[in-house]
């Protein structure tokens, strides 16, 4: 891939928008499996029908796509996503699905702040303002010290930092790499070190179980393949702040599927932080008309 690839901010929110759609549907699979199953056999499954549906679709370009320049950063990307799963996923176990969303947000920091130093992005004064309200908005929605800060909240904040940089690796990679191929990368390492831990923790799914297992699958791979997409055409630092959109969907499956309704603070701080997502669009728009 070229490094003149076209800046498009307003296509990349949009893909970023229904890649935070995708990602709350796999944690809906994940956060059910997780009340039954190992969270090993669960991340196991996550990348190992990933990879099988890669292999499927993409069996004629195999070889082709596996050939990268950038093997090292390739296998650290996939390895930081291997941790944010097994970190989101165990927090999942115990953490109500919109808090876990909600704990998540903390990764634009992470990304705002590398974007600078390690992708020469300009960030300006109103995105740096909009993603520190963002994360006032989670805060109030964490209430530290309030019982939900315990130790499970630990999982959550871990993947968040681990996704930050996960984000900021796929950005570099964009430049020079396939989405396939880094897409294939993704489901082939997290499915081998899956693959080599997973008979320990070992659980025959049912067969509705086992049709979920492949569910998480397709949501998390269509999930990271919007994701990339969306970070090759627009800045790091524009499409970031639009994973706040997580929490408007963390809460609404988790009331559906798990009958967890937000209170008021939680309802608050999100508020807070549609509102910033909100705003940058604004301001990115603006910038296209002129």
């Amino acid at each position: 891939m070229p490094d003149s690839v076209p800046q498009n901010a307003k296509l990349g929110i949009a893909w970023m928008l229904l890649t935070m759609l995708l990602f709350v549907s796999m944690d809906v699979c994940a956060k059910y499996l997780v009340q039954t199953y190992h969270v090993a056999q669960v991340v196991w499954a996550r990348y190992f029908f990933h990879m099988m549906l890669l292999v499927i679709v993409l069996a004629p370009r195999i070889r082709t796509l596996a050939i990268t320049g950038h093997l090292k950063l390739q296998l650290f990307r996939s390895l930081l996503l291997l941790g944010t799963t097994l970190a989101f996923f165990t927090g999942l176990r115990f953490v109500e699905l919109a808090d876990a969303s909600a704990i998540m947000l903390a990764s634009p920091i992470v990304v705002t702040a590398l974007s600078m130093p390690i992708l020469k992005e300009h960030v300006g004064i109103r995105r740096w303002v909009s993603v520190i309200i963002g994360c006032i908005g989670a805060l109030v929605i964490i209430r530290p010290g309030t019982g939900m800060m315990q130790m499970a909240s630990l999982f959550p904040l871990a993947a968040a930092m681990f996704f930050g940089m996960y984000q900021i690796s796929t950005r570099f990679l964009s430049h020079s790499e396939s989405i396939l191929t880094t897409l294939l990368y993704t489901a082939v390492i997290g499915a081998i070190v899956m693959t080599v831990a997973v008979p320990f923790f070992w659980q025959t799914p049912t067969t509705f179980d086992w049709m979920v297992m492949v569910l998480l699958a397709v949501f998390g791979g269509l999930g990271h393949f919007t994701m990339i997409k969306a970070l090759t055409i627009a800045p790091a630092a524009t499409i970031v702040p639009f994973t706040y959109s997580n929490l408007i969907w963390a809460t609404l499956f988790g009331f559906i599927f798990f009958n967890d309704l937000p209170d008021q603070l939680t309802i608050i701080g999100a508020s807070i932080i549609v509102s910033s997502g909100l705003y940058i669009f604004h301001r990115e728009h603006r910038k296209v008309e002129k």
